[in-house]
């Protein structure tokens, strides 16, 4: 599922610094040890290399500019009645194996984390972004998922093997978006638009939650800074449902077979929908009260401030997410309400670690085979270890939110805003800015809940990432 990232596309020092010290305050890792590098710098040359060759296909991957930790490639075709998904996987266990420094590290850390100033990997580059990265024109071993579809798209059969894969093209999605746009040659551009559309119509009939969270930017703006969002293109969202649709299919695989780790997420509760609901009213993004949450959250527009704000705000009605062993009798709580079905983390392995057991997980049940013993011994610590990093993922993002908005906020300090509030406590309460889109602490009794209201800045204060205001 979404997260609510910022990019830093400007020089700032004050910004840099900041951030920097959150990753200190947070723990966030820093180098790797020697014993991760000199295990990294072994298997990058001694790989353990699957049998089956799939070099012929003409797979591509799909990413942001620049990225060299490619964990997927696709390759779709038609097939009689239907269509042919094939995903290939980037197959971190040929060259990881279990106990090693690479290992022992990737559970320290758990996933990639993001900074708007940089990324801390969780494998050494030279397996995350060379060995084992799906780059082009590189022979790399992978899992590779074929998923038969039918014409409405709706999954007919699902395997996944091991397997040798050659990716021909490293697109970004500005550039898939524009060959899709003015009608691609490529085949596989083409129907990656029909079979996203169609997924993206199952996800309507499921009463799935789309969350398209747009891209914040913090850029120059005359002496200072400006924060602006970049939404996300057509093309993101059908690369998306190919990864939602893997996804699916291996927490199916694996609720057949009677053990796994599922991505589970309850239902929100009516005070989250009702805040949000409160939110869109702050901001007059009309919300009639016959529309569903699922189908509001669905027609709001991340190209706008208000509908990208709103999206952001959504996804705290995500924070009961959780990973959920078993092994045996399926979990009490199986599907992720999101989703709208079962689902399981499985498409990342470069930048999670919980995806490398499911894959593992899903090729033995496919082959019929034994379930690693590693695999199986991890499954009941695995969850805590994903918690951890999903809890330090989180604060590191909120932090840097934080910081961003105190430090762009920090020359207003004793100007109005409107505002609504949208929750209220014994000491004040939150309020939601109109222009620019930010919630923070009010304080004042008796805040009138759901009223919009005049705020003045009282403090911005970068340095505790702190933001008050105060009724007018």
């Amino acid at each position: 599922m979404p997260h609510r990232r910022v990019k830093l596309v400007a020089d700032g020092a004050e910004l840099r610094a900041g951030f920097a010290a959150v990753r200190d305050e947070l723990g966030v890792p820093g180098e790797f040890p020697s014993s991760a590098l000199e295990s990294a710098e072994q298997a990058a040359k001694n790989p353990r290399l699957p049998t089956i060759d799939l070099t012929d296909v003409g797979f591509v991957t799909i990413d942001p500019p620049g990225s060299m930790d490619l964990d997927q490639a696709m390759h779709i075709s038609r097939s009689r009645g239907g269509y042919r998904v094939r995903y290939a996987i980037a197959d971190v266990a040929a060259f990881v194996l279990p106990g090693d420094g690479v290992d022992l590290e990737a559970h320290l850390r758990g996933e990639t984390l993001y900074s708007p100033d940089t990324r801390t990997p969780l494998h050494p580059p030279v397996l995350g972004e060379a060995a084992a990265s799906l780059l082009p024109d590189q022979s790399r071993p992978a899992l590779v998922w074929t998923i038969d579809l039918d014409e409405g798209g709706n999954q007919t059969e699902v395997d996944v093997v091991r397997a040798m894969v050659r990716s021909r093209a490293r697109l970004d999605y500005e550039g898939a978006q524009a060959a899709i746009d003015r009608g691609p040659d490529d085949e596989v551009l083409a129907l990656l638009a029909e079979v996203g559309k169609l997924r993206e119509a199952r996800e309507v009939d499921r009463g799935a939650v789309s969350l398209r969270v747009p891209e914040q930017e913090v850029g120059v703006d005359g002496h200072g800074f400006r924060l602006s969002y970049r939404a996300p293109l057509p093309v993101e969202d059908w690369n998306a449902q190919i990864s939602l649709l893997t996804g699916m299919a291996a927490a199916g695989l694996m609720l057949d077979a009677g053990v796994g780790i599922l991505r589970t997420l309850p239902p929100p509760d009516a005070g989250a929908i009702d805040m949000l609901r409160r939110s869109a009213h702050a901001l007059d993004v009309e919300w009639p009260k016959s529309l569903t949450y699922q189908a509001f959250v669905r027609g709001l527009d991340p190209a706008t401030d208000s509908g990208a704000a709103l999206l952001e705000l959504s996804t705290r009605l995500l924070r009961g997410a959780g990973y959920t062993a078993f092994d045996g009798a399926p979990p009490a709580q199986v599907e992720h309400s999101a989703v709208a079905a079962a689902y399981a983390h499985t498409t990342a392995p470069l930048r999670r670690l919980v995806d490398r057991y499911v894959g593992e997980l899903c090729v033995a049940v496919c082959a019929g085979s034994e379930i690693p013993p590693w695999v199986r011994a991890g499954l009941s610590t695995l969850p805590t270890v994903m918690e951890v990093s999903d809890h330090r993922a989180h604060a590191l993002e909120r932090a840097c939110i934080d910081l961003v908005e105190a430090v762009l906020l920090a020359p207003h300090i004793g100007e109005t805003f409107e505002a609504a509030v949208v929750e209220r406590n014994h000491h004040g309460g939150t309020v939601q800015l109109r222009n620019p889109p930010v919630r923070a602490k009010c304080d004042g009794d008796q805040l009138p809940l759901g009223e919009q209201i005049m705020v003045r800045l009282e403090k911005a204060e970068p340095a505790t990432r702190t933001l008050v205001f105060a009724p007018v």
